[in-house]
């Protein structure tokens, strides 16, 4: 299906965020894929689902109005191009939009609306906002005239839901891009601002070390080890090899592949302070932009 698109004059992709108090590296993540979808060709939409995080129970609409400007602010120093489309969810409100909601809600039953929402919802108590918001979102993928939809893999039963109910509304079926969820920097399954296991794209060179350096990184452990996985993702996806740089009584320098590395490590050959140190050094050098342009605008 993407295939098909590829040759169209033209498409859009987009990805919604909920605004969130700091954009960190899984952000940084899936912006890296819209810029990678911009490149061929598409026309990109954020959509900063302000309503959603709402029903979401992420806070009042005044404090999410603020959290997205700061967003939107974050999204455009990760280095979009200046034809980028922000839209506000609020911003998006209709009758006619209303009334397809009503529409697809027909469609749908509650226990599926609530299936799809559960590696998204906030809530442990289910009402009726956790049953609105992927019959929202399903249909934010038309309203945006959208054929590519973007999301973390926690959006895939959303994303289902939207390929088997839009087209009984007569409606494009989107394809549908996931993007892995990265570990938090304790180790655990997610990066989130929520849970403060995250490094921002805005942090300074001191934060960015500092977290790094108490990141959860067993000895010997490659698997879900979230420094591992930085090095992966930001430094080995522009670097063929990686630097080490450490004092001849510890071995000295080392100039290793992703498979080398991994290999390494696996071995106990690379202390983690080690790789510490050289994935804090190349995180800094790849945020500097972004950076400088948050102190900038």
């Amino acid at each position: 299906e993407l295939k098909e698109l590829l040759k169209r004059e033209e498409k859009v992709a987009y990805v919604g965020f909920e605004p969130s108090g700091k954009i960190h590296l899984g952000h940084a993540l899936t912006i890296k894929r819209m810029k990678a979808l911009q490149d061929a060709g598409f026309k990109i939409k954020i959509f900063i689902a302000n309503l959603h995080a709402y029903l979401n129970g992420k806070g009042t609409l005044e404090e999410l109005n603020e959290i997205a400007d700061y967003n939107i602010k974050c999204f455009k120093a990760l280095g979009l191009s200046e034809d980028t489309e922000f839209i506000l969810g609020s911003d998006r409100m209709s009758p006619e939009y209303m009334v397809r909601v009503f529409q697809a809600a027909t469609q749908i039953t509650i226990q599926r609306a609530q299936r799809s929402m559960a590696q998204v919802s906030r809530d442990e108590t289910h009402n009726v906002a956790e049953a609105l918001y992927p019959v929202m979102q399903a249909l934010d993928i038309d309203d945006l005239n959208a054929n590519v939809a973007v999301g973390g893999m926690e959006q895939r039963k959303i994303h289902m839901l939207a390929r088997e109910v839009l087209p009984k509304l007569g409606l494009e079926v989107p394809v549908c891009i996931h993007i892995p969820l990265i570990h938090g920097t304790d180790g655990s399954d997610k990066m989130s601002s929520s849970k403060g296991n995250f490094i921002a794209i805005d942090d300074s060179p001191k934060e960015i070390k500092n977290k790094v350096n108490k990141s959860f990184c067993p000895t010997g452990v490659v698997e879900d080890n979230p420094v591992i996985e930085m090095a992966h993702y930001y430094i080995f996806d522009e670097h063929e090899k990686m630097l080490i740089e450490r004092p001849e009584k510890f071995g000295g320098n080392l100039e290793l592949t992703e498979e080398e590395l991994n290999d390494v490590f696996s071995k106990e050959e690379l202390h983690p302070m080690d790789l510490k140190n050289t994935v804090s050094k190349y995180l800094i050098e790849k945020f500097a932009p972004a950076r400088e342009y948050m102190e900038t605008h």
